[in-house]
């Protein structure tokens, strides 16, 4: 048993809110939350009497997704929303769950967001590039759904310019600060350590900008230096030196 390779055993619940998240994107979010632990508990919020929502019905069959129905008891608003709150509280105070996942573009769940934290969970978000950063912010970690077409394409195609990045200065800021709070006296610091201080910081995801691989993010920006220790395939990062 101590030969086979360890696999993350956190609890997750996964909450999606099907009036705002499309169905051909469950994929992705099953394959993303492959990689964090077990989802053991999976719901999905919504109308299902309406036809906006008709293709949800055979992801939620091979998916062992569990619908929740709320009807819209006035026009123009509905009960998803509060039915899905609801049922994180009660998860969060009777079941041992230690990852929350969130599949929605609705602002309105920030609060949530924020008391599930506040409470030590994690909090693992899915939404669409309109989503408010009020609740991007608030997640420990939040993916953009569109990163799923994304993934298709030549990576070419689809990482940002080197000049773009440099421009951003909420990026920049967080890879200097990750880089000099993990560096050792020569300045350089491993990769695992600052990745791990860079989605302590916020929602990070290197795939935002288009790059596989956080070490290709670095590498794409000529303010730092990339190198590889003697394994071959650690990387180590440190801010370039100015001449």
């Amino acid at each position: 048993m101590e030969d086979m390779v360890a696999t993350p055993r956190e609890s997750i619940a996964l909450l999606i809110d099907a009036d705002n998240a499309p169905a051909a994107k469950i994929e992705f979010i099953m394959s993303e939350l492959a990689s964090h632990g077990v989802v053991n508990i999976r719901k999905a919020y919504g109308n299902w009497k309406k036809p906006a929502l008709s293709g949800w019905e055979r992801i939620l069959h091979e998916h062992a997704i569990q619908p929740v129905q709320h009807f819209d008891l006035v026009k123009g608003k509905n009960a998803t929303d509060m039915g899905l709150l609801i049922d994180a509280m009660d998860i969060l105070y009777t079941k041992n769950v230690d990852t929350f996942c969130l599949v929605s573009s609705d602002c309105d769940f920030t609060p949530l967001v924020l008391r599930l934290r506040a409470d030590g969970k994690q909090v693992i978000g899915f939404g669409g590039k309109t989503t408010p950063e009020p609740f991007i912010n608030g997640c420990t970690k939040f993916l953009y759904l569109e990163e799923s077409e994304m993934a298709k394409s030549p990576r070419n195609d689809r990482n940002v310019s080197a000049k773009q990045l440099k421009g951003n200065t909420k990026l920049m800021n967080a890879l200097r600060s990750a880089v000099k709070a993990a560096e050792d006296e020569e300045g350089w610091a491993l990769l695992g350590p600052v990745g791990t201080h860079l989605s302590n910081q916020g929602p990070f995801d290197h795939r935002t900008y288009g790059f596989a691989k956080l070490s290709d993010l670095f590498a794409a920006i000529d303010l730092f230096e990339v190198a590889k220790i003697t394994d071959g395939t650690t990387a180590m990062i440190r801010v370039r030196q100015r001449k």
